[in-house]
């Protein structure tokens, strides 16, 4: 028990310089090909492993849906990972990843694990344009001892959630987020937002718009400081305040070149920046991931993904809300 309480200690620890270990995966030969690709998962994600146990089928469910398993009397739906992503097993569906993110709790079929290893996240890059499409977000490069690497796809598991339960996380309802007014936000200044997934910058571009506040969009922390770099420049060289263009900033946590921890920590180390509000919007949960937003010096954090909540975040940290009781 105390040398799994110091591996925890240590993996939240990473958080304040920019690493994070994955969790290597793989799920069998892709067509055309014998060779058995590497995948991985954010450790933070990741509940627990099992052996497979025994899956219940779910009549009327999507084709990608195994069935369901009881763990300890919670019932949670196992997704056919191989499946929707192309693979073929070949030497069987043993391994269990039970997962808890975005307010969900669900388990990955995987054919096996393959290890745990700590990254920086300047080692993961957009999977923007690569064969995975709209389900894999980045690509890890993972270093041997002996100068070797190693490249893992890093899927995109809100789109899979997506993808596998539709009617469970539809687009966002312009009526849930409240009126498009008192934003208090100067007339030109706008939103600047970071994620790295195709399917999360649609649900935030939806509910930015629902609220009435302009936006700029980017896919990692690494593009969302630069862009930020960029507007102090010229915000500078004409005499004005940053925040008079980037009224706040909203940003993922696991990000390709930059997380959304390091990022809030530049904003608020630099003089120019530091008085814009930054809200954290990540699919991580938990006490521990929210104790190191507040460390990192953000000014809120909304789990995914809630487009009302994120609305009040947005109103609360521009001051056109108080805060709630």
């Amino acid at each position: 028990m105390a040398e799994e309480q110091r591996a925890n200690h240590e993996r939240s620890n990473l958080t304040s310089s920019n690493k994070f270990e994955l969790l290597l995966y793989r799920l069998g030969s892709v067509p055309g090909s014998d060779a058995h690709e590497l995948y991985g998962i954010n450790v933070f994600k990741v509940r627990e492993i099992s052996t497979m146990p025994p899956v219940t089928p779910i009549a009327g469910s999507s084709p990608f849906v195994m069935g369901a398993v009881d763990i300890r009397g919670q019932i949670i739906p196992v997704i056919d990972l191989p499946r929707l992503m192309g693979c073929e097993p070949t030497r069987g569906l043993n391994i269990l990843l039970v997962t808890e993110f975005a307010r969900s709790t669900q388990a990955f079929a995987v054919e096996e694990v393959d290890d745990i290893v700590r990254l920086e996240w300047n080692q993961v890059l957009s999977a923007d344009g690569t064969a995975g499409g709209n389900l894999v977000t980045s690509i890890a490069r993972i270093d041997g001892n002996t100068g070797d690497s190693r490249l893992a796809q890093v899927i995109d598991v809100e789109q899979v959630l997506r993808d596998v339960f539709p009617s469970q996380h539809p687009s966002v309802d312009p009526t849930s987020v409240g009126e498009a007014l008192g934003l208090g936000i100067r007339p030109g200044a706008k939103i600047l937002a970071a994620d790295d997934s195709g399917l999360a910058r649609k649900l935030i571009e939806q509910a930015l718009s629902a609220i009435g506040a302009d936006y700029v969009m980017t896919k990692t922390g690494e593009e969302a400081w630069s862009t930020l770099q960029q507007v102090a420049r010229e915000a500078q060289s004409s005499g004005e305040r940053v925040k008079d263009h980037i009224a706040l900033v909203l940003t993922d946590l696991e990000m390709p070149e930059m997380d959304g921890f390091m990022l809030t920590r530049q904003i608020k180390a630099d003089e120019r920046t530091r008085d814009i509000p930054v809200i954290i919007h990540s699919s991580l949960t938990g006490a521990a991931n929210e104790a190191h937003v507040k460390n990192a010096g953000a000014n809120g954090y909304v789990a995914k993904f809630a487009a009302a909540e994120l609305a009040d975040a947005i109103r609360h940290a521009l001051g056109a809300t108080p805060a709630a009781a």
